[in-house]
């Protein structure tokens, strides 16, 4: 019983402890402090809706989308200069704590870096078939598996040939009559030269005035056995293919490239690769044919890079990967900005600037027209200038406190229109299928000043929302009839009307 009081005694004392240390800490200027909920007499108090923040009113009340009450909105910060008000305005802790980082805009000569994935294969001009230039039955094989290393010259089977026995004795018959008829020797000769007996061969047999039994095939080129094509006691016709030979001493690396990336490479162009089976070791070709046809499948192309290999590393099916600096024709000096920079909605590019001159950090979204990617980087065509500094990581960090405060964002660049202005109607548009309801609302949704456009195929109603200050019904209404819909005021031309598919004809006859 002692120890439950004694036990109760010090989590009271601790408790106390942390009251008295908190209100030290973080307690002890609270009679200057104002509460957060309290506006001061010279700021202008902004209302929001938490579910609809591009929703801005000077007064407390209902929002006239989904009815909820409206809540302040959080003001920029405490700077005394004047700034955007669709700008984000945090602190320095605050910047540091989300690990934003900044660099200034430049000029640089783009260069496209191209990733590409492939494999070695032999050199297709290298391949050889050693064959047998007579008809008869193997005997011996002196190569006896793929893979095998064959030398030029070299003994790769006995065969026993009826056909080259005839052609012994012929030769040992015309020797016989050498001093009347020597052209007989001679064409015997040269059949024998024909089935590929050397001249020492020949000699031989017209010296001992035996024929061979058996006779050598020899190897006429030197190289890898990648298939072999017989085995012992097989019978082969003249010019059956005994075995094929890679000579890999100088090898094809064989590269998909994606049909955006072929415009940037030709041949001649240098690339480096790297093996997965040889890691830190990088070897380098030339680019020595493009694949005019593409896989209808994969869109790819494939690209040929051939790369001398003395100390034969690079064995066929070996992985590869390819990386070629491209720099890209008929250009100079472009604005070039980090990937990372970028926010994509989808139909828009959307980086954060930060604002010159400011006391505390100030960033305002900025919409940009991007150009050829890089890899890592993008080119710019226009939204920036040379000198502005925006920001390369923690821009969606930015982009998130925008969307809260109700600014202008990636996901919605018409924040911050005054609910006043912001209207709602209904309007009676033509039309029978899926694609008629996605060129509906792809036609409304164009027109600037529309929030909102949501077109239903059953009661043929366009439900918009719209800022009144921008546009009308009556401007959507044209531009759905230019598009080749009815509306209840504007009917569409025959040619607009005459352009929809067939099953968007919804006109009766």
């Amino acid at each position: 019983m002692k120890t439950n009081k004694l036990k109760y005694v010090l989590y009271g004392l601790f408790l106390a402890a942390g009251i008295f240390f908190g209100r030290l800490i973080f307690g002890g200027h609270s009679r200057h402090n104002h509460p957060a909920e309290q506006v001061s007499e010279n700021e202008t108090q902004t209302w929001t809706c938490s579910m609809h923040p591009q929703i801005r009113q000077p007064r407390p009340g209902k929002c006239p989308i989904c009815a909820m009450d409206l809540i302040p909105l959080k003001t920029t910060g405490t700077g005394t200069e004047n700034i955007d008000p669709d700008a984000i305005q945090m602190s320095e802790e605050a910047v540091a704590l989300a690990n934003i980082q900044t660099m200034p805009v430049g000029r640089a000569a783009p260069v496209k870096e191209i990733r590409m994935y492939g494999i070695i294969k032999p050199d297709e001009r290298l391949l050889r078939s050693l064959v047998s230039h007579v008809s008869g039955r193997i005997e011996t094989l002196s190569v006896n598996f793929a893979g095998e290393t064959v030398r030029e010259g070299q003994v790769i089977a006995k065969i026993h040939s009826p056909d080259l026995l005839n052609a012994q004795q012929e030769l040992l018959e015309a020797k016989k009559l050498e001093t009347t008829q020597p052209a007989l020797l001679n064409a015997a000769r040269e059949k024998l030269r024909f089935w590929k007996l050397s001249d020492r061969q020949i000699a031989e047999i017209e010296q001992t005035g035996k024929v061979l039994p058996v006779t050598n095939i020899l190897a006429n080129a030197g190289g890898a056995v990648i298939d072999k094509k017989v085995e012992q006691g097989d019978y082969v016709s003249q010019g059956g293919a005994l075995f094929d030979l890679a000579d890999l001493s100088s090898v094809w690396a064989i590269f998909d490239a994606y049909e955006s990336d072929l415009p940037y490479l030709k041949t001649g162009d240098r690339v480096e690769y790297t093996l997965q089976t040889l890691p830190g070791k990088t070897f380098s070709g030339k680019i020595s044919f493009i694949d005019p046809i593409l896989d209808k499948t994969a869109r790819t192309a494939k690209v040929r890079v051939e790369t001398a290999n003395p100390h034969l590393e690079l064995k066929p099916e070996m992985y590869a990967n390819a990386n070629v600096r491209a720099a890209l024709k008929h250009t100079g000096n472009e604005i070039i900005i980090p990937r990372t920079a970028v926010l994509w909605t989808g139909k828009r590019s959307i980086v954060y600037v930060k604002q010159p001159d400011t006391d505390l950090p100030v960033f305002k979204l900025r919409e940009i027209d991007l150009g050829t990617s890089l890899g890592e980087a993008y080119v710019v065509l226009s939204g920036l200038v040379d000198g502005e500094e925006i920001v390369v990581n923690g821009a969606f960090v930015i982009d998130a406190g925008a969307q809260l405060e109700g600014k202008p964002s990636m996901m919605n660049l018409n924040a911050g229109i005054d609910a006043e202005t912001l209207r709602a109607t209904a309007l009676h548009v033509e039309g029978l299928c899926e694609m008629c309801k996605k060129r509906i609302e792809k036609t409304a949704n164009n027109i600037p000043g529309i929030l909102s456009a949501v077109w239903d195929i059953k009661t043929k109603q366009l439900h918009l929302q719209y800022d009144s200050k921008q546009t009308s019904p009556d401007e959507a209404a044209k531009a759905l009839a230019k598009a080749g819909h009815d509306t209840e005021k504007y009917k569409a031309n025959d040619g607009a009307y005459s352009a929809l598919p067939a099953c968007c004809k919804y006109r009766k006859k």
